[in-house]
């Protein structure tokens, strides 16, 4: 966690009916990849650590006999049931809400246990060896991201790209120049450094792979709204009796920035980074 800075129930309050529309998706291939290099043959537990509304857990489920996401938010939790329901694979997935340094006892061993763009909320010393803890020898946890090294190029796109940097201007213009989260701030900003606490741990590797994007998403007004609220530091209760003054100036700056409704803007792709159990 960042110093200074405690978790609170608040964090991603409100977000959930957001997410799934609001996101932009994790590059297409990630099951496939992940697959052959775990060498996953639909066999074997999948736990799923900060899983929000399912958005990993569901994609890699038929890679798995039984897959657990795990989150503290009950919002992130009923929209995940949700769509596993639509799916129709509720049979093979079950959902916690919990904490990650608080599970429940009685989660049984797993396969792989994956952290996708989650970790840095969490005490991450702490949930690194409780998760060396719940792996199968032989298994392994794997952290997702989106690529952030490499420059998404708007060129030969149809519409403008929506304008995230004004964007960012107008949600602190309406609640202030120190990024928020849940009751508290963030003044540096969440924390890196994975890749020291998880070798910290005893972790092996790691073995990093990256799944290309580039493929061009075209977004509406309502999705690029959709994707502000479901940011933690722009969460719609973040705003009070402001949040509809503060939707209001989004709307009108889209409206500005594309008369005709549309956005587009490339696919990020999705960095992967295997880490074996290792030895005890």
């Amino acid at each position: 966690m960042a110093a200074g800075w405690e978790w609170d129930d608040t964090l991603f309050s409100g977000t959930a009916a957001y997410y799934r529309r609001g996101r932009l998706p994790y590059a297409p291939g990630l099951a496939d990849v992940l697959g052959e290099v775990l060498a996953l043959d639909g066999r074997g537990r999948l736990i799923d650590l900060g899983s929000g509304p399912g958005t990993i857990a569901l994609d890699l489920v038929g890679l798995f006999d039984e897959v657990v996401g795990v989150d503290p938010d009950a919002g992130m939790i009923d929209a995940a049931a949700r769509e596993a329901e639509a799916r129709g694979v509720s049979g093979k997935v079950r959902w916690v809400r919990a904490r990650a340094e608080e599970l429940p006892a009685g989660l049984g061993s797993f396969t792989v246990a994956t952290l996708a763009q989650s970790f840095h909320w969490m005490d991450r010393e702490l949930v690194a060896a409780s998760v060396k803890d719940l792996l199968r020898p032989g298994g392994a946890l794997v952290h997702i991201s989106d690529l952030k090294t490499r420059t998404r190029t708007v060129d030969g796109l149809p519409y403008p790209a929506p304008p995230h940097a004004a964007i960012g201007e107008l949600v602190r213009h309406h609640l202030g120049p120190v990024r928020r989260a849940g009751r508290g701030v963030l003044p540096e900003g969440t924390p890196g450094g994975e890749a020291a606490v998880l070798a910290g741990a005893g972790f092996a590797g790691p073995y990093r792979h990256v799944v290309p994007g580039g493929q061009a998403l075209e977004r509406t007004w309502d999705d690029v709204v959709a994707g502000v609220f479901s940011m933690s530091f722009s969460a719609p209760h973040l705003f009070g009796a402001r949040l509809g003054a503060f939707e209001e100036d989004l709307r009108a700056l889209l409206r500005e920035a594309s008369p005709s409704g549309r956005f587009c803007e490339r696919q990020p792709g999705t960095e992967v980074f295997v880490w074996p159990r290792g030895p005890e």
